[in-house]
């Protein structure tokens, strides 16, 4: 096959980007290049069908689906469902959407676990025939205290060496049901010196007598893990097997296993799993959230899931891109999430249609506008798409603005309304401020008196006169009525997983991290928007139409996908880092 290929900034043909290099893709490489596996790629996503996909499993699906893409191989989705108590199908269908989201694709090859479980069975007897495995009557509290510790060997068990007609007449009837759930389990014999404590007589059964989402009753033993995934690997022909590094002593197992039962090998590989500030993707800890009620269920769009992030208005393409950038590395690294926000405003910018809305009103009269007359002014879409065209926005005597854009008595760098002060209205006119009112009994401002100026139509004064603020604005009689969500950081920490031992991960739990913004206007071409569709709102940052929200009702909701604030850009063009 010649010399390993640099695949770095290459293209696929289809005008994706070929991810950078990186170890796994050299192995990879130089196996194609001695010919290992005739040449062929053939990889696997094997998710846990417990719990939703989270922005980690996105870095695992990028990596198997994209090997198997640039090295025109195979992609395999495989659900490890041996755990009947914890898995169900709306994990299933919930893991085919998202990965589908991302935008791969498994063709014919989707595949289950329990496929393999007539098979699975048949390999636990070979190995108690070949002497190998044992029924063992010890309970797990008997089995972790003789398991010994990382400085003392462990103690074999009285059961160890018993008969290997005595622990297939044990494991046929564990099969049969004729044992209660903990009273025997099926050990492999290997070591119970070995300084890998996951080689001390794993356990590769268990009886569960739980009914299973896709084999009913059929089965009341399961195969653990460590005994299902290698075997599982095999019989699919997978070449690498890649997994992330809490696996790695899990390898001596997954080998031990192929090559007492003399069966194909595929190769395991590590590497390091996404950490991310601001988060957790410990799937435990996603579930307590779940649980607790402390979000708004899996999909919540403050959850790091990927169907959090799709109802937060995410786009695959950046989460593919974000996925590119942070690389596969051999060692655990914690990524600043202001990355993946910096990676979803580059794709938002150039794909989302510029709008006017505004979250805090605070009305506008401008007096010399005459009170029947509407002016149509042309706004630009998205001045990153010129295909994306213009739309009209009306111009009317009243007015909303943000409050925020107006103050009575300025700072010396406070540069928008102020009384007696002009700006320019987006697209619009430059507006003056002749008077304000206030609520009698509050003192709050509640209205401003304003007169424009007509020469400055489009937003440009024909005398050259300049100001130092533009502001934006909707029309008040034509505004449509928005509820808005303001999603921050679920947690107030950088760090939420290191935690004092009189803290739990809950306990830095963000107070502000859901605002919930009712009755702001929003300019009219908003009221066609569709569920799922992305805006930028000028100056407020990135917003989707909430995908769950009751198109049918009429009522507009939108979730706040991102400021514009890029503090990733910001480090970067400073040439530090995050």
């Amino acid at each position: 096959m010649g010399k390993p290929e640099d695949r770095t900034q290459k293209n696929d043909g289809t005008g994706e980007r070929l991810a950078p290099s990186n170890f796994i893709r050299t192995i990879v490489e130089q196996d194609r290049v001695a010919g290992k596996w005739d040449g062929r790629v053939h990889t696997r996503f094997p998710p846990e069908p417990n719990g939703y996909l989270h922005i980690g499993h996105a870095k695992s699906i990028c990596l198997n689906f994209g090997l198997a893409r640039d090295y025109d191989g195979l992609c395999n989705l495989r659900f490890d469902d041996t755990n009947p108590t914890k898995e169900e199908v709306e994990y299933v269908e919930s893991i085919k959407a998202d990965v589908r989201w991302l935008g791969f694709d498994w063709q014919d090859r989707e595949y289950y676990a329990s496929d393999y479980f007539d098979q699975l069975y048949d390999f636990a007897e070979q190995l108690i025939q070949k002497g190998k495995a044992y029924v063992d009557n010890l309970s797990a509290e008997e089995v972790r205290q003789y398991r010994g510790t990382l400085t003392e060997p462990g103690k074999e068990s009285p059961h160890r060496d018993r008969p290997v007609e005595e622990s297939l007449e044990l494991f046929r009837k564990m099969r049969a049901g004729q044992f209660p759930d903990g009273s025997h389990v099926l050990r492999a014999k290997i070591d119970m010196a070995s300084p890998n404590i996951l080689m001390r007589d794993p356990t590769l059964y268990r009886i569960r007598k739980v009914s299973h989402h896709r084999t009913g009753d059929k089965w009341c033993i399961y195969p653990l893990y460590d005994f299902t995934h290698c075997l599982s690997d095999s019989i699919e022909g997978i070449t690498h097997s890649i997994c992330t590094l809490e696996f790695e002593n899990n390898r001596e197992l997954y080998d031990w296993v192929l090559d007492e039962l003399g069966v194909y090998h595929p190769q395991q590989i590590e590497f390091a799993r996404l950490n991310l500030t601001y988060t957790v993707l410990s799937k435990r800890k996603l579930i307590r959230l779940v649980d607790e009620g402390h979000v708004d269920g899996w999909d919540d769009p403050r959850m790091p899931t990927i169907s959090g992030l799709r109802r937060r208005g995410y786009t695959p393409e950046s989460i593919r891109d974000f996925c590119e950038r942070i690389g596969v590395a051999r060692r655990d690294s914690t990524v600043d999430i202001a990355l993946l926000e910096h990676c979803l405003r580059e794709d938002l910018n150039r794909r989302a249609n510029r709008v006017m809305a505004v979250l805090r009103p605070l009305k506008v009269v401008i007096e010399n506008f005459p009170e029947d007359q509407v002016e149509e002014l042309e706004a630009i879409n998205n001045p990153e798409d010129p295909e994306a065209g213009t739309r009209s926005i009306p111009f009317t005597r009243e007015l909303y603005i943000e409050q925020e854009d107006f103050m009575e008595e300025p700072p010396k760098k406070f540069f928008r309304l102020a009384p007696g002060r002009e700006v320019r209205l987006r697209y619009a006119f430059f507006i003056t401020c002749t008077g304000v009112v206030k609520d009698p009994d509050t003192g709050e401002v509640v209205e401003l008196r304003c007169t424009y100026d007509p020469a400055t139509r489009g937003g440009d004064a024909p005398d050259g006169r300049k100001v130092k603020a533009t502001l934006h604005w909707v029309s008040a009689p034509h505004a449509a009525r928005a509820e808005v969500r303001l999603y921050d950081h679920l947690f107030d920490r950088e760090n939420p997983n290191d935690v004092g031992k009189a803290e739990s991960f809950v306990d830095t739990l963000h107070p502000n991290s859901l605002e919930i913004l009712t009755d702001c206007p929003v300019e009219p071409s908003l009221k066609s928007a569709v569920a799922g569709e992305r805006f930028q709102f000028e100056r407020l940052g990135y917003f989707c139409v909430d995908p769950t929200a009751d198109a049918a009702s009429g009522r507009l909701v939108f979730n706040r996908t991102v400021t514009l604030r890029d503090t990733w850009a910001k480090i970067q063009k400073r040439g530090g880092k995050a």
